[in-house]
């Protein structure tokens, strides 16, 4: 009994850390982000992906060594890896193209509309029922999509494509999502998914982007390799965070990303959301905790 004291606080130490680490991992998304809307559009989308991969292949290295080496890599699911690849690349197309075109923010807050498509997936892919308050609170969701992009939007017609495609890529990173998950139910590693998704998505970005290739100017080198090396670190950060602390209380904590996009458009490029970006991202985000909090209560029920 006497432990037990000692118990609660190395919980609530470790339930910190990984609140502060999940912080600094959507503040880290964020800066690649800014990387991402500085290149502009002059580097082609395929080009960007492609270096994003390369550059952060040696940032994971540490990674593959700690989990036991290059035999972590050992995979028996090739078709599921090309699978996650496939929509992994729909997700990265649709940020990247989004940074260009859209202010970070409602890219980001875009983004958080996977929880919603994977709810609605969740249904014909994973045999998963939704229930009656989910499913309201994903048509909710939807309104503050509707919300940003409709009443408030000047210039629809040449930011339409952009907001059509980041939608696509968060219907992208839902069907990732799904494939992840099946895959470790499977028995794949965590480093293999990850590394083989850099190596896979290289290769085919690097494909892509040949016809069309633009070598980058020195200024542009460094951003690409900063939105390499920032993305891994964010993804180390991510994992270690959710490692270290409980996935329930950690999640919510995502929306910080919300926050770092709002303020780096603010400050870089003068992008301040009006009321009805406002009102729709607040929604969107309800909504999004919403949906998880009833995967918690669904969860401690089972």
């Amino acid at each position: 009994m006497s432990d037990a004291p000692a118990d609660i606080h190395a919980s609530a130490r470790a339930q910190r850390r990984g609140i502060i680490l999940l912080i600094c991992a959507t503040a880290a998304f964020a800066i690649s982000a800014a990387f991402a809307k500085t290149i502009g559009g002059r580097i082609p989308v395929a080009e960007v992906i492609l270096f994003r991969n390369v550059f952060a292949l040696p940032a994971l290295l540490p990674v593959v060594l700690a989990s036991g080496g290059f035999a972590a890599l050992t995979t028996r699911n090739p078709m599921s890896h090309a699978a996650r690849t496939l929509f992994g690349m729909m997700g990265m197309v649709g940020s990247f193209y989004g940074y260009v075109h859209l202010p970070i923010a409602t890219v980001t807050a875009l983004g958080f509309t996977m929880p919603l498509f994977l709810t609605i997936l969740s249904v014909p892919l994973l045999h998963e029922s939704v229930g009656w308050r989910r499913g309201l609170a994903v048509l909710v969701g939807f309104c503050g999509v509707v919300l940003m992009v409709g009443p408030g939007a000047e210039g629809i017609g040449e930011s339409g494509l952009a907001i059509l495609l980041c939608l696509l890529g968060a219907v992208g990173w839902a069907l990732a999502m799904i494939t992840i998950r099946q895959m470790g139910d499977a028995g794949e590693s965590s480093v293999a998914i990850v590394v083989w998704f850099a190596v896979a998505s290289a290769v085919v970005a690097g494909i892509a982007a040949a016809p069309v290739w633009i070598w980058p100017t020195p200024l542009e080198w460094a951003l690409l390799a900063g939105i390499g090396l920032v993305s891994a670190l964010a993804q180390v950060l991510m994992t270690t965070a959710y490692r270290t602390g409980e996935a329930t209380l950690l999640a919510p904590f995502e929306y910080a990303g919300i926050v770092w996009t709002t303020a780096l458009g603010a400050f870089i490029w003068a992008e301040l959301p009006d009321g009805w970006d406002f009102a729709g991202i607040a929604v969107l985000v309800g909504a999004g905790i919403y949906i998880w909090h009833r995967e918690v209560v669904l969860g401690v029920r089972r």
